[in-house]
């Protein structure tokens, strides 16, 4: 699966942002999405993830009641809307794809088990 990444930019504190990912690639439809970001001087975090059927999501605890991720199967895209925007949410967000658990509920929160990753989009929060 390939992945571009876009929607990124500077926004105030308590604003939004909503992130895209535009994916190609026939094994897309089954595969568990997510989205991870990179602090500046930290380790890249879970952000939060969906199966393939919207059925299951997942949301790392800093960003739990604020961020939603959904998808479109038949636009090949996944979305992360992100509201009421904190300083410490500055980061490159990437989104990825797992296409070794195709059409399962299981997902994952290591960065290692995703195989396919966009380039990232830079999100900068100002306080």
């Amino acid at each position: 699966v390939q992945l571009q990444a876009s929607g990124g930019g500077l926004v105030q504190a308590g604003g939004s942002l909503r992130l895209s990912c535009a994916t190609s690639g026939r094994t897309f439809s089954g595969s568990v999405m997510a989205w991870f970001r990179h602090p500046p001087g930290k380790e890249r975090e879970f952000v939060a993830g969906i199966n393939w059927n919207e059925g299951r999501t997942i949301y790392g605890n800093s960003v739990k009641g604020r961020f939603t991720i959904s998808r479109d199967n038949a636009e090949r895209t996944v979305t992360l809307q992100m509201n009421s925007l904190k300083f410490e949410d500055t980061a490159v967000y990437y989104c990825a794809a797992d296409r070794s658990n195709r059409y399962s509920n299981r997902l994952g929160v290591s960065p290692s088990e995703y195989e396919d990753w966009g380039q990232g989009t830079l999100v900068t929060v100002s306080s």
